[in-house]
């Protein structure tokens, strides 16, 4: 007979490897949407600042949807890339 301790430990070591590749899945999923959000500002030469804008914002509440609560990480990885992007896209200021 196994020991409940050592079954509620399986179970949860289980549990957390799980959380952990299912997280790993939402990452890449995000990365490559941010990716294709990115090149799409970058090679259409029809694409207005307007627009772009409103990729962007339409990126951000994807990614905050999938990792609700994370904003600051969002701030701290995402925006900068993006802002970044859009200076060099739209010759902004």
């Amino acid at each position: 007979m196994q020991d409940p301790d050592q079954t509620q430990r399986s179970t949860t070591t289980t549990h957390t490897t799980e959380e952990l590749a299912e997280e790993r899945k939402l990452i890449r999923r995000l990365q490559m949407m941010m990716n294709m959000v990115m090149q799409v500002i970058a090679q259409d030469a029809s694409l207005s600042i307007d627009e772009a804008s409103q990729m962007i914002s339409d990126a951000r509440r994807a990614a905050l949807a999938m990792f609700p609560g994370k904003e600051l990480a969002y701030d701290l990885i995402w925006k900068p890339r993006f802002q970044r992007l859009m200076r060099e896209r739209f010759r902004l200021m």
